[in-house]
């Protein structure tokens, strides 16, 4: 700016106000990301990863070593996208309202999809793919129930859980014997019980979130009541 008032100034030379003042700035801080970047790319092909997995692992009866190698690699490919979306997403502003739905869809999908193919093969416990199923489903449907309240953010033990259900799952897709099948098995017992504990955690998070939301909500009502009296 000159520090001369337009109206001062002559000509045609004269100086142009400047129009990019908040409103412009909060314009651009509240432009959001389109579809078709990155973060969402990603996420598009981790979902269009998890048939052709389910197509890898159960080619030629579902116990060719060879083919359960190309679905380990297509299942390495999918948790490696998971790693990157949604940290580029928050780091580049690439959040969208697609992506907050289609990310974790993703991540349940094709977890979900390795569990039940692999006890359906006769590899894993069903016990096992159901305890891990129910946590994941309970827990994502339980974010939703107090997101009005607040979001419930990944805490380290769940990002440890799913590095932990990551490598062991992806051990059970591999063709081992003798000491790597081994283990693998107590790979698989760590992943249930970090599954398990976080999923504990995240259920008392989501109950003190809760009230702490509805106490709020009552205080808040009652100051209104209060001052609409006076």
């Amino acid at each position: 700016m000159t520090g001369i008032p337009a109206s001062a100034a002559g000509g045609p030379g004269r100086a142009r106000p400047n129009v990019r003042g908040a409103a412009g700035a909060t314009a651009v801080v509240a432009r959001q990301a389109g579809l078709w970047n990155i973060a969402n790319i990603l996420t598009m092909a981790r979902l269009l990863l998890v048939p052709c997995f389910v197509l890898l692992l159960l080619h030629n009866g579902g116990y060719d070593p060879v083919w359960r190698s190309f679905a380990w690699a297509a299942f390495a490919v999918a948790m490696i996208t998971d790693l990157f979306d949604g940290h580029l997403a928050r780091r580049y502003n690439l959040v969208t309202d697609f992506g907050k739905i289609a990310d974790p869809i993703a991540d349940k999908a094709i977890m979900g999809a390795a569990l039940i193919c692999l006890s359906a093969l006769g590899d894993l416990p069903w016990w096992v793919t159901g305890a891990i199923l129910f946590r994941e489903l309970g827990i994502t449907l339980m974010r939703f129930w107090v997101i009005k309240h607040g979001v419930i953010p990944a805490s380290r033990g769940g990002k440890l859980k799913t590095l932990a259900q990551g490598t062991a799952v992806g051990m059970y897709v591999l063709v081992l014997t003798g000491p790597l099948a081994t283990l693998r098995f107590w790979m698989m017992a760590v992943a249930v019980v970090l599954t398990l504990v976080t999923g504990l955690d995240y259920v008392k998070q989501a109950v003190m979130m809760r009230r702490a939301g509805l106490a709020e909500e009552r205080a808040a009502a009652a100051a209104d009541a209060f001052f609409g009296g006076l």
